[in-house]
């Protein structure tokens, strides 16, 4: 070897070695540029429009805030909503996960003492994108755990701009899901630790990470039976080790006992079906461990045997148990969500009010490739490259993926939940593709020869050139892709909405009139998906809202919006209603509108009231749901048909949402009076007439009394 190629040798070999020494910076600063752009992508709907708390839950979780950072932990778990669901009210602290709230507090707090004075909806609003950026780094962890560190990058970039997780965590977003996938990945992560260490520390991580999640969304249910799975899985297969039994039992342990300190939660894990799971592991780890235990005393013959045994007694007595349990009472039976997960006609026809939620419909394929992209073809090749080395934690990805993806099937809403492990397989599939393509074949620091050089710069360069390049293309484009959906799709607030080059802000000046030229102690009916904004807006009562605990409550507003006026007006006495307030879509062409959802307010009230409000008496002769001359008589005088379309032929009576002209000649109220028209249509206000001489029910509480005292001022 002649000097120069000695000289040319020791260069390349140093300046490996300084690419080593640097390589945790240059990860670090990768991870910070992720974190940034998972944040900042998430600005555009600040950008385009404001700093707004957006959609319908997020109002109520701003609410809640609100009043825990004014009045204290103390007075908030004891918060007695008197507003909400007139007049029954609602014990907040114990029906609600306060981790965002507490979060958010906690955020708030710090800031102030720092003297960085900020309002609380501001942390209210960049929440989400802040924690989108943890979320990021906590799948860089769990991914490099279950591959390598190039893997765990490309999946925090993913997870950093994938629109299935961007759908639930632009600024403005303040829901739960915002705080409760950072802690979903960060638990499994801990698990994946403690698992390969056997270590009481990782499994006591897991615990409190486990914790966290289960005080802010009642999603935690997926851990609690997912880690479950895993670990029997891996006994089935054969594969259990101490390090099972010590990781499992602690996280058991310690989790369970947490998870009981939330006080909406309770006893449901000793008490609910959901659970069973996370305890009957628990049960058998424990058998089989003692099994192991007395191996050393019997032979393989009688050991296999004992341990065939101790599994099918085990199975027989534990759904044995709990068949006799349930029976007795003691443990509640599978509620009704859980069923409409393995059945998805069963909402509709048994809980109509879950159905009716647009995100628990059955999540059409368009939506995959909206949300997911590239990661939807990507998925199935990560699934192939964990089959090719079956280690623990690989099986426990595979089973987070099988689940992931057929429940993402059952509910819209659950995309959410795939989305992290699509971005954690499409990661491994990549990173698995650019190893075999980038692969150096020559020895570290060594020159090639010319002849190796000739040989090497051969088609297979070009093939290794071609695939690098497809990668890099993929990339790129899934990137703009991201991009654009979040900018069109996922950035637009539901109380301000982009028409042409216009905002039109008919609903935030409704309820600002409402606020403002209503009596503090009025009550408003609206359908429930109003209830929160109109709560957090106005600072009214009303009847409903999108808690929706109470469907006999929920079914009463269905059937007097099904109602003719005269017996709605009786209904609406019957309940001290002051105001109704609706949504009309048909001027401007707005579809989300209150007769698009008029039908479910029938189901609802028609599973209640089936001798009074029947779904088939609002369809026309043709069994169609019209709104046109064909509308049958009862749809026709329903007080929702007449407050949507009372003096709409003064603008032309053409439904643009509907696409159908409308007589609206002939609608006029006894009992009822306009109060308020926003600019575009799209919020109408009316005011029920008092102390008419009507046979009506004596009202619910009785006369009013005064001005109530406001939890907050919103």
């Amino acid at each position: 070897m002649s000097e120069t190629q000695v000289s040319d040798s020791g260069t390349f070999q140093k300046a490996v070695g300084v690419l080593i020494l640097l390589q945790p910076i240059l990860k670090f600063l990768i991870l910070a540029l992720i974190f940034l752009v998972a944040f900042f992508v998430r600005q555009f709907s600040v950008v385009r429009f404001e700093s707004i708390i957006h959609e319908f839950d997020p109002w109520f979780n701003y609410r809640a805030t609100q009043y825990f950072v004014e009045h204290g932990w103390d007075d908030f778990i004891n918060w007695f909503d008197e507003f909400a669901w007139y007049p029954l009210g609602r014990i907040v602290g114990g029906t609600v996960y306060p981790g965002l709230m507490l979060t958010s507090g906690f955020i708030h707090w710090v800031l102030n003492g720092l003297n960085m004075t900020i309002h609380i909806r501001e942390v209210c609003v960049f929440l989400a994108p802040l924690f989108s950026g943890l979320t990021a780094i906590a799948a860089y962890l769990l991914t490099k755990e279950l591959k390598d560190e190039g893997a765990g990058l490309l999946a925090a970039a993913f997870m950093g701009i994938a629109p299935g997780y961007i759908s639930r965590s632009v600024a403005g977003s303040y829901d739960n899901e915002g705080i409760a996938i950072f802690a979903l990945i960060f638990t499994y992560y801990c698990w994946i630790k403690a698992l390969k260490l056997g270590s009481m520390f990782w499994g006591a991580m897991t615990s409190l990470v486990y914790f966290y999640m289960v005080s802010a969304w009642g999603g935690y249910v997926f851990i609690t039976n997912l880690i479950p799975l895993h670990v029997l899985t891996l006994l089935l297969m054969g594969r259990y080790t101490s390090k099972i039994y010590i990781s499992y039992c602690t996280f058991f342990g310690i989790g369970h006992l947490l998870s009981m300190q939330i006080p909406f939660v309770g006893f449901l894990p000793v008490k609910t079906s959901e659970h069973m799971a996370f305890i009957g592991v628990f049960g058998l780890l424990q058998l089989v461990a003692f099994s192991y235990f007395i191996r050393q005393y019997l032979d393989d013959t009688n050991f296999l045997r004992l341990i065939k045994t101790t599994v099918v007694l085990i199975i027989a007595g534990g759904l044995g148990g709990l068949f006799l349990l349930s029976s007795l009472g003691y443990i509640a039976p599978f509620a009704g969500r859980f069923y409409s997960l393995w059945d998805t006609g069963y909402a509709k026809i048994h809980i109509p009010i879950i159905a009716s939620v647009s995100e628990h419909q059955p999540t059409p394929w368009t939506s995959y490739f909206t949300d997911l992209n590239i990661l939807v073809p990507m998925l199935p090749v990560g699934v192939w490259c964990c089959f090719q080395n079956l280690t623990n934690e690989n099986v426990f990805i595979l089973l987070y993926a099988a689940t992931a993806v057929y429940f993402s099937g059952v509910m819209v809403r659950l995309m959410l939940t795939l989305t992290p492990c699509a971005c954690i397989m499409a990661a491994i599939a990549f990173s698995s593709v650019l190893d075999t393509y980038m692969r150096d074949d020559t020895a570290a620091g060594r020159r090639l020869t010319k002849e190796e050089q000739k040989t090497y710069q051969s088609p297979h360069l070009f093939t290794r050139a071609s695939v690098v390049g497809v990668v890099t293309y993929m990339l790129i484009f899934f990137s703009g892709h991201c991009t654009h959906t979040t900018s069109t799709a996922y950035s637009s607030p539901s109380v301000v909405l982009a028409y042409g080059n216009s905002i039109l802000d008919d609903f935030r000046e409704s309820y600002y009139w409402l606020r403002q030229n209503t009596s503090p102690d009025a009550n408003i009916m609206s359908w429930w998906d109003y209830g929160y904004q109109i709560g957090g807006f106005s600072n009214r009562s009303t009847l409903v809202d999108n808690n929706t605990w109470n469907n006999t409550h929920i079914a009463m507003v269905g059937k007097t919006m099904a109602s003719n006026e005269t017996e709605a007006a009786k209904l609406m006495e019957y309940m001290d209603v002051d105001y109704v307030l609706i949504i009309f879509g048909g001027y401007i062409g707005y579809s989300g509108d209150d007769i698009n959802k008029f039908l479910w307010m029938v189901r609802i009230a028609e599973g209640e009231f089936p001798d009074i409000i029947q779904e088939h008496n609002y369809f026309n002769a043709q069994g169609q749901y019209k709104v046109d001359a064909s509308a049958s008589q009862t749809m026709k005088n329903s007080l929702m048909y007449k407050m949507s379309y009372y003096r709409f032929g003064e603008v032309g009576g053409q439904d643009r949402v509907r696409n159908t002209p409308v007589d609206t000649s002939q609608i006029n109220f006894e009992h009822l009076d306009e109060c308020y028209t926003s600019e575009h249509w799209m919020v109408r206000i009316y005011k029920v007439r008092k102390n008419v001489n009507r046979d009506t029910p004596a009202p619910l509480l009785g006369a009013k009394g005064g001005a109530k005292k406001r939890g907050i001022n919103a």
